[in-house]
């Protein structure tokens, strides 16, 4: 039969199962953008970057204060080379982005109201 022999309490599994599928491939899709096309990001600088270099204050620029940490410039510290620092630094940045995620919409989730009838008034 159709869908409309479905049962209610079932029709819930599908689309969670499918929401559980589409996020998992975003994932492994964001993972595999970070690693293999990351790397070949443009080298020239960005656009603030330039117009410190067009109007002259460029050199008045002073090191970030986290620009000594293990993922400064799009790198990982301690791997020597270039191209596998950069694509591990996006894997980890899609990592703890995704982690973050998921952890905001868990709380948002957990605010919500449970679905039911609405309250008296």
């Amino acid at each position: 039969m159709g869908a409309a022999s479905t049962p209610a309490s079932t029709s819930g599994r599908g689309d969670r199962t499918y929401l559980t599928f589409f996020i998992v491939g975003g994932l492994i899709v964001a993972l595999g953008l970070a690693f293999l096309v990351s790397p070949y990001a443009s080298s020239s600088p960005d656009g603030l970057e330039k117009v410190a270099t067009d109007e002259g204050f460029i050199d008045s620029a002073e090191d970030h204060a986290v620009g000594d940490s293990p993922l400064a410039d799009y790198g990982v510290e301690g791997v020597g080379d270039e191209k596998l620092s950069t694509g591990l630094a996006g894997i980890i940045g899609v990592v703890i982005t995704f982690g973050l995620g998921m952890i905001l919409f868990g709380v948002i989730r957990s605010r919500r109201p449970l679905e039911g009838p609405p309250p008296p008034t």
